[in-house]
Parts: structure tokens; C-alpha cells; sequence
């Protein structure tokens, strides 16, 4: 069975009103759309799904935890999702001219013909828009970092070599300016 069959909704025979969906996530659905930058994802996405006459409205809500790495010290840490993203789906006679015309990424056009909705790519990119950009390790009760110390002890040698060797770098370069200046006026 293709496995984004499982992410559709046939919303034709669904009567006018509100409907409940849920879907759990894991590494495998993200093997699909190739590496990725996280690892042991376990999200679930509740899906309430609002169907009327003339549109469908969705709105998802992802929760679960994934593990990527700190940004300072590269240790692998888990984090939480947490967001919440609406979606409204309009019915119209061409929906790829309206899709490439419509501004707003939160409206989005299917054909009157159209039986399924097919959730599967909101659903990897809702689920990487809930990761947090920022990607630090906690800190303990003392507000001390628990980063990997000596990775951070490193990055400091590294960055006040970096610091000398540019601020002894910027002075020769005008040094060479000012003995231009020199020979002109001579």
C-alpha cells in the first residue's frame, strides 16, 4: 500500500460539519522526502477538519518530541512540538492557475472533481515549522549550561585565535595603506 494513502481524506462523503482525524508520525513517513536534520521523531497530528458547502477548513495541531542537535556543541538533544496550523481549501474550476496566483500559503485550491484531500505534505511541513529554531542544551538550577564543556572549551580557543589573527590581519592591510599615502607625497 503506498504509504501516503494513509494521509488522505476522501472528504466527498463526509456530511457538512466538524470531523476528527488522527495521525502518528515517525522517521519512517520522513524517509520519503529524503535526510533531514532530526532524528527519532514521535509526532501525532490531530487534524479537525470543518467541511461546508464551499470550502473546507483545516486546522492542525502537532505535538510529540524529536532529537536534534545543539547548535553550540553539537550534543544530541530532544525537543518538544507544539503548534498549530490552519488551512482553507477552496473548490475551484482551476485549481493549479489559483494556486500559483494566491499570496497567502495558508489558502489553497482543489478541482471540483477532487474526492481526497491529501494531507501528507502539510503534515512534513508542519511538523518541521514545529521544531524550534533555536537548538541549545538546557541549563541546570545554577543557569549553567549542560552544552558538552569541552567541545565549548574549544570553540573558545578557536574564536580568540580567530580574534587575534584578524585584528593583527585588519592592521597590516592599512599599515600597507598608510606607506602608500607616504610614497605620494614624496
Amino acid at each position: 500500500m503506498n504509504y501516503r494513502r494513509a494521509y488522505e481524506i476522501a472528504f466527498v462523503g463526509l456530511k457538512p460539519g466538524i470531523h476528527d482525524f488522527e495521525y502518528k508520525v515517525d522517521d519512517r513517513f520522513f524517509e520519503h522526502y529524503g535526510p533531514q536534520d532530526f532524528e527519532n521523531c514521535q509526532a501525532e497530528i490531530k487534524v479537525k477538519l470543518e467541511k461546508t458547502t464551499s470550502l473546507i477548513l483545516l486546522k492542525f495541531d502537532i505535538s510529540g518530541t524529536v532529537d536534534v542537535q545543539c547548535d553550540r556543541c553539537a550534543n544530541t538533544i530532544s525537543k518538544e512540538l507544539w503548534d498549530e496550523f490552519d488551512v482553507v481549501v477552496k473548490m475551484v474550476d482551476e485549481p493549479d492557475q489559483m494556486n500559483e496566483q494566491e499570496e497567502d500559503p495558508d489558502i489553497f485550491y482543489i478541482g471540483y472533481q477532487e474526492s481526497h484531500l491529501h494531507l501528507a505534505d502539510w503534515i512534513y511541513e508542519f511538523v518541521n515549522l514545529s521544531i524550534p529554531t533555536q537548538r541549545f542544551c538546557a541549563e541546570d538550577p545554577e543557569d549553567t549550561s549542560k552544552c558538552n564543556q569541552e567541545v565549548i572549551e574549544k570553540l573558545d580557543q578557536m574564536k580568540q585565535r580567530a580574534i587575534h589573527h584578524d585584528s593583527s590581519n585588519v592592521w597590516k592591510d592599512l599599515d600597507k595603506l598608510k606607506g602608500l599615502e607616504e610614497e605620494d607625497l614624496n
